[in-house]
């Protein structure tokens, strides 16, 4: 088959950009080379853009299809632009609440692509076609609200406690299966009348869309906080996928296969998060985990807590030789880490061994404490996670937890009746002293109580967690060893 120069461009463009996409995953794998990875992928994206360009010349289409490139490139010049705003107005610690945003629109792209694609067909609906539109609209519209309601979760605009009512999984189910019959009535009569129906078949397609958006809302109102990170990298495995359905109905290679890598992607890494807690996906989506916690769960609360002073603090860490830092929300919460930062900096210049304990659920979305440590300059080979380093515990002098809860509380391990019963957690009871840096003695995201905070070896020094990390490096310089 002989190709014009355009397009063995256009071939050659998407060919080097898939493979651009795949290192960059597999770039993002692992901190140190994550940043590679993000080049080939912005790379792999330019390049996608420009072949598009070139393939919509090649067609025609903006002659005969009556698209013109002004509109494309003013979309391209208006979205950039809205997308470098936003990511120097948004600071690091958000980064949640950024990806959630990403997700709904991208979801949303997805399913407006479909919803134009069947009301304004180039040409007649196949049944593939109209299967890769119905997928491409559920999973769309699906994404975007969902999505938002997450965004709201993290925000604070909506609580983030499981919000449920009787009978609410049966209502769910009960919306999937209407998506579900809508889907099948599209494939069999696609854009032609059903005769059982007594209105147009385009409004069965109105009603796939509905369906789709209240399942996106209904599906997250009553997932907790606490599991937000599964939540963001399903959303990510869902907006992925849509992609890949516009790519099979628009016939786009690219899409295919970019769309298909993050929705297995995606996927995967919500069934690893979801290992790290020890829980199922369908606990998770349909748990509601957090409602039936007990205020008691884990450790009375008639227990009393060792309150400390950033002074307490300072002599303990004085007199250690090794500390391990235990990250978690609340550290982003107080956009705390450069003050973690200085004050590893400062027991260093001490001699002090320094690590740094990463748990993958810890924070809001999938690698949020990697993030944030990398943006304060963290070096890489201080960062451990909880296989690799659950044993140090036992022969560290103390350890700092700036803002994390479920990741350390001993219940997973000792108390059967606790919903995180199971979760892997790291061991830090078993170092010589716990200094807890937490806002208050409430409980945490996931509303259970944790029993480490009343152990004898704990001090818990209270309030916002960068001025109290400040204050702690400020004692290390004025006392000296």
């Amino acid at each position: 088959m002989n190709l014009s120069p355009e397009d063995l461009f256009v071939d050659l463009s998407y060919l080097v950009a898939s493979i651009l996409f795949i290192m960059c995953l597999r770039g993002l794998s692992g901190p140190e080379t994550a940043r590679r990875g993000l080049y080939m992928g912005e790379i792999g994206m330019v390049l996608a853009i420009a072949g598009t360009f070139f393939a919509v010349g090649t067609m025609q289409i903006a002659a005969t299809h009556r698209l013109h490139f002004t509109w494309i490139i003013v979309g391209v010049l208006g979205g950039g632009s809205i997308g470098v705003a936003i990511s120097g107005w948004i600071p690091m610690t958000q980064m949640p609440e950024r990806i959630a945003l990403s997700h709904a629109f991208g979801g949303l792209a997805s399913a407006l692509v479909g919803v134009s694609e069947y009301f304004h067909p180039e040409e007649g609906i196949g049944h593939f076609k109209m299967g890769a539109l119905g997928f491409e609209v559920f999973l769309g519209f699906l994404t975007f609200n969902a999505s938002l309601v997450a965004f709201g979760k993290l925000q604070g605009f909506i609580t983030g406690a499981p919000i449920t009512f009787k009978g609410q999984n049966y209502v769910n189910v009960s919306l999937f299966v209407v998506a579900l019959g809508a889907l099948i009535v599209l494939l069999v009569y696609r854009d032609e009348p059903v005769p059982w129906l007594p209105f147009e078949t385009k409004y069965v397609f109105t009603g796939l869309c509905g369906a789709a958006l209240l399942i996106g809302v209904m599906g997250v109102l009553p997932i907790g906080g606490a599991d937000m990170p599964v939540v963001i990298s399903l959303n990510n495995s869902y907006a992925g996928l849509a992609a890949c359905a516009t790519g099979f109905a628009l016939n786009q290679k690219i899409l295919i296969i970019s769309g298909a890598l993050d929705g297995s992607s995606g996927l995967l890494l919500s069934r690893l998060m979801s290992r790290a807690m020890n829980r199922s996906l369908t606990n998770i989506l349909f748990g509601a985990f957090g409602t039936d916690i007990s205020p008691t769960a884990g450790a009375p609360v008639a227990m009393s807590h060792n309150e400390a002073t950033v002074e307490d603090a300072g002599a303990v860490l004085k007199a250690s030789q090794s500390v391990i830092f235990v990250p978690g929300y609340g550290m982003a919460v107080s956009q705390a880490q450069h003050a973690v930062r200085d004050l590893a900096a400062s027991l260093g210049k001490r001699g002090v061994n320094v690590k740094y304990a990463i748990h993958p659920v810890a924070g809001r979305m999938p690698g949020h404490m990697n993030v944030l440590l990398a943006e304060a300059n963290v070096p890489y080979d201080e960062l451990f996670d909880l296989d690799a380093i659950n044993d140090d515990f036992q022969r560290t002098d103390c350890v700092v937890i700036v803002g994390a809860n479920d990741v350390v509380n001993p219940a997973a391990k000792k108390e059967p009746s606790s919903p995180i019963f199971g979760m892997p957690v790291f061991n830090v009871e078993q170092a010589r002293s716990v200094i807890v840096l937490k806002r208050s003695m409430n409980a945490g995201f996931s509303g259970v109580e944790n029993a480490l905070f009343f152990s004898p070896n704990t001090m818990m020094v209270l309030g916002d967690a960068k001025r109290t990390l400040l204050a702690m490096v400020a004692e290390l310089k004025d006392g000296g060893h």
